[in-house]
């Protein structure tokens, strides 16, 4: 019977996002090309244009030309061309880490000051986390 054994190391998106530091990113140190969120009331308000889209409109054209850009050099550099697709996914999924962090850190900022976080604004956090982690495990 083979078992799936799973690490079970509290792993952050914080530690994807910035593994050379040790600690969590505060909200002010993000810089802001990397925070796709704008926090307007202490209301998270995702940048992208439609719900559950993971990115910006402009973002998400940036890494889809780069897509094709790579695909299509394959012809002629198939090495090449497996390095750059590798390279891409490695940066989405870290641009991916970078957002989850940011939206964290940022809800995490309104409870140590005290705020307090509506029921609401963490029910639409974990159902962003859930649909992402459906859409991972969908492939």
């Amino acid at each position: 019977m083979n078992e799936l054994l799973l690490n079970d190391e509290k792993l952050t998106t914080a530690n994807i996002a910035f593994p050379d530091r040790a600690r969590e990113v505060p909200p002010d140190e993000i810089p802001a090309e990397i925070n796709d969120l704008n926090f307007q009331s202490g209301q998270a308000v995702p940048v992208a244009s439609q719900p559950g889209q993971l990115f910006p409109d402009d973002e998400l054209r940036h890494f889809r030309a780069r897509w094709d850009e790579v695909q299509t050099s394959f012809v002629d550099e198939p090495r090449q061309a497996v390095e750059q697709a590798d390279s891409l996914v490695a940066n989405v999924v870290k641009r991916i880490a970078e957002q989850f962090s940011a939206e964290r850190t940022q809800l995490e900022k309104q409870w140590d000051s005290g705020d307090s976080v509506s029921t609401e604004d963490l029910r639409l956090a974990l159902k962003r986390y859930r649909s992402f982690f459906d859409r991972l495990l969908s492939f």
